[in-house]
């Protein structure tokens, strides 16, 4: 699919990872004690990508999969849910990654990954559409991509081209420490690119990791604010979330729904939220509309929760503003 021009005012590329997430069948239990598995799409940048196109804004993604049936498939996913696939290039030599993700009945997230190495980590800086990148609004990505080379390599190059062209760069971590080496290599290459951002989404899981504290408190926030910033994002699940900029701070609550499953949640906050910004990156600037727009993030949020599996809860902006304004 191509990305046509008349819209690359409002053109989000989202950088990274998409895999195939196997959920179990029964919920509630371990990977071991799973009797058998559903093969769904997953990767936070490609979920952030068809949440900014089921709401009807303008999205690529870009990375790299497998030349096999899992990764066409995804391939096809991303056009179906109307996501540009113009920055995706084919691995022949490597498969698609595979995650066995489960909710354990302490409610907790289990995950097994498979990437001894998978597709996206092989992608490199030559394989980069940089004309894709320059043409953007906004250019989203998280830190999975920061992991090994030559991947790492190909994302610092993707945000050095962005920021050069004047792009709003966008980050969301997404800790997901099983793949990383340590504890200290993932907190080291995670703020190692903090300063380039000009919006970064942590949950409060990642506050409490990446500033080791155990608290949610704004002083303890404002440790990882930058003056490169221009906005700070925590998600607080069911609490809503709390924002800083260099003028002012608060917190949007939450709507209360029913929750079936978590995943996906804040990647649709951040679709919603980017969808927000490239309509009117001015909102910054205003607390009350940037408050208007984190009330609509959180409801795309809490709609995700709301299904099984993180594509099909994605929320369309009749769905999210039915929410907003009847909570």
């Amino acid at each position: 699919m191509a990305v046509g021009g008349g819209d690359d005012d409002r053109l989000i590329v989202s950088f990274g990872e998409m895999l195939i997430d196997f959920v179990p069948t029964v919920s509630g239990v371990s990977l071991a004690e799973a009797p058998g598995f559903i093969k769904a799409a997953g990767g936070a940048p490609a979920n952030v990508a068809i949440a900014v196109a089921r709401l009807g804004g303008r999205a690529a993604f870009m990375g790299k999969l497998g030349d096999d049936e899992f990764g066409h498939m995804l391939a096809a996913i991303l056009r179906e849910n109307g996501v540009s696939d113009a920055g995706v290039t084919f691995d022949s030599g490597a498969r698609t990654a595979l995650a066995f993700v489960t909710l354990r009945s302490d409610g907790e997230r289990e995950f097994m990954f498979y990437r001894n190495p998978s597709a996206d980590m092989l992608l490199t800086p030559a394989e980069l559409d940089l004309d894709l990148i320059r043409r953007a609004k906004v250019f989203h990505y998280g830190s999975i991509s920061l992991i090994t080379d030559p991947c790492r390599s190909s994302h610092l190059k993707a945000m050095e081209v962005a920021k050069e062209a004047g792009v709003l760069l966008s980050y969301d971590p997404n800790l997901r420490l099983p793949l990383w080496p340590s504890e200290a290599d993932a907190k080291e290459q995670i703020m190692r690119i903090w300063d380039q951002a000009d919006v970064i989404k942590v949950s409060d899981v990642e506050l409490e990791f990446l500033t080791g504290k155990d608290s949610l408190e704004d002083e303890v926030a404002l440790t990882l604010w930058r003056p490169t910033l221009k906005l700070l994002l925590v998600t607080l699940g069911e609490k809503g979330c709390k924002y800083y900029t260099k003028d002012y701070r608060g917190t949007v609550d939450a709507f209360t729904v029913k929750q079936v499953d978590t995943t996906g949640a804040g990647d649709a906050f951040v679709g919603a939220l980017l969808c927000k910004l490239v309509d009117d990156i001015s909102i910054l600037q205003d607390e009350k509309r940037l408050r208007e727009a984190l009330r609509f993030a959180n409801a795309c949020g809490g709609i995700t929760t709301t299904k099984k599996g993180a594509i099909p809860a994605l929320p369309t902006i009749a769905e999210a503003l039915a929410l907003v304004e009847n909570p």
